[in-house]
């Protein structure tokens, strides 16, 4: 069944009246993916802190670049969140679209927020393991319930900026989380302990406002027009439908190629700024924001930029590519990085700009594809259509850390040279198995 094999009715076919309260469910979705993200890097941001944990198994008669126990038992934690978050997708992606993404949403954030804070208890690298597997379950529900949602209340022309306006919290999430590891380490006699007790924490707070946040009332009233939502968000699309189509392995295979390259740069920047230019956790602060604050730029503009071109004359399909297409160039400029220490062996800058222009393109790509699947599947449908995504975009991730783990110390370029290639690729198929986006929309305006 192609991607645009679907009835006429389960697509929005006039754009919902404009309404600011769509913004504060944005607003609300991006404080959410924040947390998100909060949570999952500061293991990252911590760890400095960790060789001197006893049982991660770095060796003070070795150097930083010659640690193979430490460096396998870090990259081993890393990958069992992986494994987790995509076993999570599996299930989180159906079970929002049966209970919605206001209660949906509650039980994804109540999960990782309370596995977040049990890293505080950890002794050994099995108990981190433990940790960030039911981290990665409930962590697995935040893109389903976030698209969902975005898919809900937003047009076709402005989903993609909606996207790039809530996946800017996982480059925010880097302005808080550092400063605020660095913060609460310092000042408690717990350690990194407290770090996860800290970010944890924020999210219980941001769940009692989503409690309180009257989602589905507003939905229902006169602020959407729900002459056009109700078909796309109350008719059920079977799962055979879903995995017959070839939109859901067009957006899989692109979330399994790159989602890794963004997980590299979250999971491993830190380390790759102290190892090739000696910088701790509290000098690498201002290249990592650096990184970040580009990030969210490239997210805001490529979410911005297809929409642009759709309201001057170009369809949903080549608005969308175009821009697609666009991003992935962008990131070619990574095959560079290693050699940036040799060039400039005292100066990061050069690294982390390269690095900060690959993950913008990155963030730029990902709304995008994140709202592709608004243009081939209805709201009902869309975070069962997540979830397989993001299950293959961790399977990815974790077969990408695999070779991080393996490559980054002593064979760098490899590593670059797939992260700068990956986009390119999953591109082509993307167009191979899909070659018009919004198909029957398209046709129904006309």
């Amino acid at each position: 069944m192609s991607a645009a094999h679907s009835t006429a009715e389960e697509f929005t076919v006039t754009a919902p009246e404009k309404s600011n309260i769509r913004w504060v469910v944005c607003f609300l979705v991006f404080l959410a993916t924040t947390i998100n993200y909060m949570d999952r890097s500061v293991f990252s941001n911590i760890e400095p802190m960790l060789h001197n944990a006893t049982f991660m198994g770095w060796n003070p008669l070795a150097d930083k670049f010659h640690q193979p126990v430490f460096d396998n038992n870090f990259g081993n934690v890393l990958i069992y969140f992986q494994i987790a978050y995509g076993i999570g997708f599996l299930f989180a992606g159906r079970v929002i679209d049966k209970l919605g993404a206001k209660l949906g949403y509650t039980l994804a954030i109540l999960v990782w927020c309370l596995s977040s804070m049990s890293h505080s208890l950890v002794t050994s690298v099995a108990g981190f393991c433990i940790a960030r597997i039911f981290l990665g379950l409930g962590e697995s529900g935040n893109f389903p319930a976030a698209i969902k949602a975005i898919t809900e209340w937003f047009p076709t022309e402005e989903r993609a900026k909606a996207v790039g306006l809530f996946n800017s919290g996982a480059n925010v999430s880097f302005f808080v989380a550092l400063p605020l590891v660095n913060f609460v380490t310092g000042h408690s006699s717990l350690g990194w302990r407290a770090a996860f007790l800290a970010t944890g924490s924020l999210g219980l707070m941001w769940l009692v406002i989503w409690l309180i946040f009257p989602y589905n009332k507003y939905k229902r009233t006169a602020t959407m027009t729900q002459q056009a939502l109700e078909p796309v968000v109350s008719k059920s699309h079977p799962l055979s439908d879903i995995l017959t189509n070839r939109g859901t392995y067009a957006f899989a295979i692109g979330k399994g190629l790159t989602d890794g390259v963004w997980w590299f740069y979250l999971f491993y920047l830190p380390m790759f700024l102290n190892r090739n230019y000696g910088l701790d956790t509290h000098s690498a602060y201002v290249y990592i924001l650096a990184v970040y604050v580009i990030s969210s730029v490239g997210s805001i503009f490529g979410g911005t930029l297809s929409g642009f071109l759709m309201n001057h004359g170009f369809s949903v399909n080549w608005g969308r590519k175009i821009t697609m297409f666009a991003m992935a160039l962008l990131v070619l400029p990574l095959v560079l990085v290693p050699h940036m220490d040799k060039i400039s062996p005292h100066n990061a800058w050069p690294a982390a700009m390269i690095i900060a222009l690959a993950a913008a393109a990155h963030q730029g790509w990902s709304a995008n594809l994140f709202a592709t699947t608004g243009d081939m599947f209805p709201a009902s449908a869309v975070s069962t259509v997540v979830g397989i995504g993001g299950a293959a975009g961790a399977a990815g991730g974790a077969a990408f850390t695999w070779i991080v783990k393996h490559n980054l110390s002593l064979h760098p370029l490899t590593v670059f040279l797939a992260a700068a290639s990956f986009y390119l690729i999953s591109l082509a198929i993307f167009h191979l198995l899909v070659p018009k986006l919004g198909a029957w929309r398209e046709e129904l305006a006309a």
